[in-house]
């Protein structure tokens, strides 16, 4: 895989990926794990769009790896519904499912609301000082019109949320439940207005967190949490190329396209 500079690395097996969920001081992945960990992080993103065509040969050279963890990586993704494999076509990159939005956004939505009751109690001055300044930058992204800054700190926002429960950990479940969410919501993102929405909600949850008022807390966040399901309707309209059929499941087309052409 090619250094910032542009420099090719040494061969391994499997790319260092661009942000570890696990954080530093985390365990070394395997090659397989890492080349799991990459592929599944293109994917979720959009940099590899819903239908596109996987080639283990084309990932392997582009990784700068051998096949085996990468055909191993596959059979990972197909596992959790972001592969599909058809028989003499190969693998491709699933449509979006809206039930495996929906399930994923039931699982998100029960652990966050859950470690947000805690927070309510735990939430120390640090925890609502480090929300506040993330909000400040959300705004900046905003005015920006930047919709990959707000991606991530949306994401340091909900981690944020949750280590002020004290549940740390919890955020590697929700990162691994809402792989199939975050699609639609990369999708969103581009939406008129939804940028600025979406930190309204946010300092909403936040106000309601410092007053300490936990009913108002959790129902704010619910209704920011399901603020998805208006949103799919309305992508799903805009692009139904990308999604699911109701019908049954769309035979793709192979096009010879490199990854790297992709990003």
């Amino acid at each position: 895989m090619p250094t910032n500079d542009g420099r090719p690395q040494g061969r391994d097996d499997g790319p260092a990926p661009g942000a570890d969920p696990a954080g530093p001081g985390a365990p070394r992945q395997s090659g397989r794990a890492r080349v799991h960990t990459e592929l599944r992080a293109r994917i979720t993103s959009l940099r590899l769009p819903p239908g596109s065509p996987l080639s283990e040969n084309e990932l392997a050279a582009a990784l700068d790896v051998s096949r085996t963890p990468v055909r191993e990586a596959l059979i990972l993704l197909a596992e959790e519904g972001l592969v599909e494999v058809f028989p003499k076509l190969g693998s491709f990159v699933s449509r979006i499912s809206v039930p495996a939005v929906l399930e994923s956004q039931f699982v998100r939505e029960a652990i966050e609301v859950a470690a947000l009751r805690v927070a309510v109690e735990r939430a120390d001055d640090a925890a609502l000082a480090a929300l506040r300044d993330n909000l400040a930058r959300q705004r900046a992204a905003c005015a920006d019109d930047d919709a990959q800054a707000f991606w991530e700190l949306d994401e340091e926002f909900h981690r944020t949320l949750m280590e002020a429960s004290g549940h740390r950990t919890l955020w590697r479940t929700v990162t691994t439940a809402k792989a199939h969410l975050d699609r639609a919501r990369r999708l969103s993102l581009p939406l008129p207005q939804r940028l600025r929405d979406l930190t309204g909600e946010h300092t909403a949850v936040v106000d309601a967190l410092a007053d300490r008022d936990a009913p108002r807390a959790e129902e704010t966040l619910r209704a920011h949490l399901q603020g998805v399901f208006d949103d799919i309707q309305t992508i799903r309209a805009r692009s139904p190329e990308l999604f699911e059929s109701d019908t049954g499941p769309v035979t793709p087309v192979r096009r010879r396209v490199h990854p790297r052409d992709r990003r």
